[in-house]
């Protein structure tokens, strides 16, 4: 049986016990608090500890949900145990600890960009590698709702890395950043819009956050030459393809049916399968420090702290 060390139990950190259990995984949790803890415990975790000094040494590999601002410090001190390492996303918010722990372990440390383990965006890049769209000219997302209830990082660190992971998988790289603004003025830390790449003929993506919009929006669509495909909301089970060009006579959108497997779920069961001598997952460290490096590039743009 694999035997995971989980590393954090908040409000994340209970879907991801939730589902490692349901996998068959055997869970230690490492969490400060006591209530943290205990939800671990009731949650199916063998074991819950205070610090790492309690958790048995057979452990095949880390996953670290912990707070952003902490994901470097912990995944350092993991690294002596040789062990693969799963950390949500963002790798980490500091560019200089991305690029040191990327130089220590850029084998062992993979990112849980979920976005690209959506069986909707998967479609939308099979669609877009497929020829089927013709040359790809642009990307857009949106991640759009009200509210941030994380303390340590703003909305930006926060939603901005689901929508370059979303980039990432359907163009297979990531563009450089060209524009970054807030249409909310002086609210740059909790709504932005970014753009990215567009030159000499290259995909241009444009990936609009907000937590200042009342109404929940989750949706990414690839334009083409020759039509386009959208995903329209996270729990679509299908995507929407439409062929011809823009001034064209419109076609009506067809539907390409998806799975509903839950993302998060999919990518446990990729790195579980890691574990045991397959593929890596997706979004190695070296792909998680050029997002940290691209988010560092949107925020210095549009004038905001690091």
């Amino acid at each position: 049986m694999t035997t995971i060390c989980l590393v954090g139990c908040g409000a994340w950190g209970q879907f991801i016990l939730r589902d490692l259990v349901t996998l068959g995984v055997r869970v230690y949790v490492i969490a400060r608090g006591e209530r943290s803890r205990a939800v671990a415990l009731a949650g199916g975790a063998v074991g819950a500890f205070a610090d790492r000094s309690s958790v048995p040494e057979q452990i095949d590999g880390f996953i670290v949900a912990t707070p952003t601002s902490t994901h470097a410090s912990v995944m350092e001190t993991l690294l002596e145990s040789n062990r693969p390492i799963f950390v949500e996303k963002p790798m980490t918010n500091d560019v200089e600890a991305a690029r040191r722990l990327v130089k220590a372990a850029a084998s062992r440390i993979f990112v849980m960009d979920k976005w690209r383990y959506h069986p909707g965006i998967e479609a939308l890049r099979d669609c877009a590698r497929s020829g089927a769209l013709g040359r790809i000219e642009a990307i857009r997302t949106y991640r759009l709702g009200w509210g941030h209830p994380h303390l340590d990082v703003d909305a930006i660190w926060i939603l901005m890395p689901h929508d370059l992971s979303i980039a990432y998988e359907i163009l297979g790289y990531l563009p450089e950043v060209k524009a970054a603004l807030s249409v909310a003025p002086g609210q740059g830390h909790w709504d932005m819009t970014a753009i990215l790449g567009g030159e000499d003929g290259a995909p241009q993506v444009v990936a609009e956050v907000s937590t200042l919009h009342p109404a929940r929006l989750r949706a990414a669509t690839v334009i083409g030459s020759e039509g386009g495909a959208a995903l329209d909301d996270s729990s679509s089970d299908h995507i929407l393809v439409t062929q011809g060009r823009a001034g064209n006579a419109p076609s009506k959108p067809s539907k390409i049916p998806t799975s509903t497997e839950l993302p998060l779920f999919r990518e446990l069961k990729a790195f579980l399968e890691h574990l045991r001598g397959g593929l890596p997952p997706r979004s190695s460290a070296a792909e998680g420090l050029v997002c940290v490096e691209r988010i560092a590039a949107i925020r210095q743009i549009a004038g905001l702290q690091p």
